[in-house]
């Protein structure tokens, strides 16, 4: 006989109502914090239709993010770390700050013991000890380049072409020579050297700092011109660290400039004359002017005849043409109880050699210093 209220299939095979498989579940306040998932109220039910529930953030979250920002914290304390580390570690030294000198100058005029000689620029320069100079830039020619003990080859190769470009623009251009233009010249030099640099090709002075003769080769364009724009050149180069940031380089040329005046007189033969001009120039290059193609000019010796003594060779060099003689004064008289920077008032005897030098060695090339790694 079936029990009351039994249906009459028999008693269900899950009399709770088919909840066992969650009996063993206890959804006590913990687990319910936990949830993801969260069933809104009626109220805000009615204010969003679209939606039943809404996410909660759980401690996995916060804990993650947590470990989230430590992570990125060390990352960057290491990233720092292994920065200054390597700033230690440089294998390469850091620029020494230096500021460039100023050029000191010597000017010697070389005066000639009788008429100076004129003809055709072929005939002075055959019977000339010119005869065997190159012509231009290809006369200045780079020495063999071996690195030293703190620039490498590239950068001696750069220092010396820095050089040899400043020896172009300030004996070889045209524009330069009789134009006065200055900036082939003024844009190679150390920002250091630009203003007294200015000052000399402005306001030329003999007081041994601020004469243009000593940073170029300059004529005065209503006295002389270039009878020959084909300028006869010849001489060496020499470089060694001047510390363990700097390069040293001299240069030692001799430049033969063929002339005739600028405008013909009565007192003026046309024909042309040999005007020779040797400059010894010591240069410094730090890194940084290596880098930017640039240099510092340290110090110039020049002689250049035929020039009376008493020329004044401050502004523009003072060459005497063919037919022409030196006149009988002497130089400008030294006084040594003067203050400031001391300027002695020099002269030389122009002596020129019949025969032509070696065409592999400069002019007194064996007291040329020679190139050193």
């Amino acid at each position: 006989m079936r029990g009351r209220g039994e249906p009459p299939e028999g008693p269900p095979e899950n009399p709770s109502g088919g909840d066992d498989e969650y009996r063993s579940l206890v959804f006590d306040e913990s687990f319910v914090r936990a949830a993801r998932l969260q069933e809104l109220s009626a109220r805000e039910r009615m204010g969003e239709p679209a939606r039943a529930v809404r996410s909660r953030p759980g401690r996995v979250t916060r804990r993650h993010r947590s470990r989230a920002g430590i992570t990125l914290v060390v990352l960057i304390a290491l990233a720092f770390a292994t920065a200054v580390y390597m700033g230690f570690r440089n294998p390469y030294p850091t620029p020494v700050a230096r500021r460039a000198e100023p050029l000191q100058t010597t000017v010697v005029p070389l005066a000639p013991q009788g008429p100076v000689p004129g003809g055709t620029t072929e005939t002075l320069l055959d019977d000339g000890p010119a005869a065997g100079f190159r012509t231009g830039a290809s006369g200045i020619n780079l020495p063999g380049v071996r690195r030293t003990k703190n620039f490498s080859e590239s950068q001696v190769t750069i220092a010396l072409t820095t050089v040899k470009d400043y020896l172009v623009g300030s004996s070889l251009d045209p524009d330069v020579l009789t134009g006065g233009v200055v900036r082939p010249v003024g844009r190679l030099l150390d920002p250091d050297q630009t203003a007294q640099f200015d000052q000399s090709v402005d306001s030329p002075s003999d007081d041994g700092e601020h004469m243009a003769t000593g940073w170029l080769v300059r004529f005065d364009p209503a006295e002389v011109e270039l009878a020959d724009p084909e300028i006869r050149v010849q001489g060496t180069f020499a470089y060694a660290e001047a510390g363990a940031d700097t390069l040293e380089v001299v240069s030692d040329h001799t430049f033969t400039y063929m002339l005739r005046p600028a405008v013909s007189g009565p007192h003026r033969a046309d024909e042309a004359s040999m005007f020779t001009v040797r400059r010894v120039l010591r240069f410094l290059l730090d890194r940084e002017d290596i880098r930017l193609h640039r240099l510092e000019v340290r110090s110039a010796y020049v002689q250049a005849g035929p020039q009376s003594c008493s020329a004044d060779m401050a502004g523009t060099l003072r060459p005497l043409l063919a037919g022409e003689r030196a006149d009988t004064r002497g130089p400008a008289g030294t006084d040594p109880y003067a203050t400031g920077v001391p300027k002695a008032a020099l002269c030389g005897a122009l002596v020129v050699s019949s025969r032509s030098p070696d065409p592999l060695r400069g002019p007194d090339a064996a007291r040329s210093p020679p190139s050193r790694p």
